[in-house]
Parts: C-alpha cells; sequence; structure tokens
C-alpha cells in the first residue's frame, strides 16, 4: 500500500508505505518524540526498539515519510474482522496539519480492504482532546479499561475504547 499525501505543512509530498523491521528504531523515536506529553501520565518513554519490534510482530506500521524522513506513522493490527488501531504519532513539527486524520484515513482503508467490519483503539483518560478528535473521525465510546499496573501511571487514569464500523 503506498499512497501519496499532499502536506500543507511541508512542501514534499508524504508518501505513505508499510514499514519494514529496519525502519523500528527511527518509529521508536518518532513515538517517542510524539508521546513525551504523556510524561506527566506515565513514567519512561512510550515504547523501545524492542517494543516497535514485537508491534511489527503482531501487525504493521503505515508510516508517512517525505524528504525530511518519517513523519508520522501508525500501528494497524487485524483481529479477526476487526481492525485495531494504536500509536497514531506525528512528529511535533508537523501536527496540526491533518496528517494524523490522513495516516487515519490510510488506516481505515487498510481494513476496509482487509474486509473488516470495524476498528478499535484506545486513547488515556487524562489525554483530553484525543476523545474529540476520534469522535470527530467516527468513532464511539463503547467502554472504558483500567491502565496496567506495569504502564506505571503516575496518575489516575483508563482506556477509553473506541470503535467504528467500516462500510
Amino acid at each position: 500500500m503506498s499512497d501519496i499525501i499532499k502536506s500543507a505543512s511541508h512542501p514534499d509530498l508524504l508518501h505513505t508505505r508499510f514499514a519494514s523491521v529496519a525502519d523500528a528504531e527511527a518509529i521508536t523515536r518518532l513515538i517517542n518524540t510524539a508521546f513525551v506529553v504523556e510524561r506527566d501520565i506515565f513514567d519512561g518513554d512510550r515504547t523501545s526498539v524492542d517494543g516497535v519490534r514485537a508491534f511489527l510482530e503482531t501487525g504493521r506500521f503505515l508510516v508517512a515519510e517525505d524528504s525530511g524522513g518519517l513523519a508520522g506513522c501508525v500501528h494497524v493490527e487485524l483481529r479477526g474482522d476487526r481492525g485495531y488501531i494504536g500509536l497514531l504519532s506525528v512528529d511535533p513539527a508537523r501536527q496540526g496539519y491533518g496528517l494524523g486524520r490522513k495516516l487515519m484515513d490510510v488506516a481505515e482503508k487498510f481494513f476496509y480492504q482487509a474486509n473488516c467490519v470495524a476498528v478499535d483503539l484506545r486513547v488515556v483518560s487524562t489525554r483530553a482532546p484525543l476523545p474529540a478528535f476520534y469522535r470527530h473521525l467516527g468513532y464511539a465510546e463503547t467502554h472504558r479499561a483500567d491502565v496496567p499496573v506495569e504502564a506505571r501511571p503516575k496518575v489516575p487514569c483508563q482506556f477509553i475504547c473506541m470503535s467504528k464500523t467500516l462500510g
């Protein structure tokens, strides 16, 4: 899957593709940079190179890149007739220009072509803008789940689980 996304934030065109294991270090840097806003919620980095490699064993990463390197990524995983989206990450210098929405569109297209009936995701309850962002994209809250202790939350929080029907 390779799509071209026009970027308002950069003069180059962004190309999307599936990542390979060789991209694991660059994806790790991108995710940890994008998720730095969660430092008030969780201790440490969001993921590691080994963590990204583990995600590549259960699913794939769609990445958006241009001549400057990776601009964004999202993890996509097939779970039967449902898709799961996680780790939507956009380089902070490129946030606010619609790249997250465009990556979501590409991810949903991937799931639609894989005959998924719905897409699921989860966000941390303390990240106030995120549920509204996903609701705007057609996702609805289905339930809440506890954040596991091993995630090391510093503040009380839950996962808000959301879903969108495809088709």
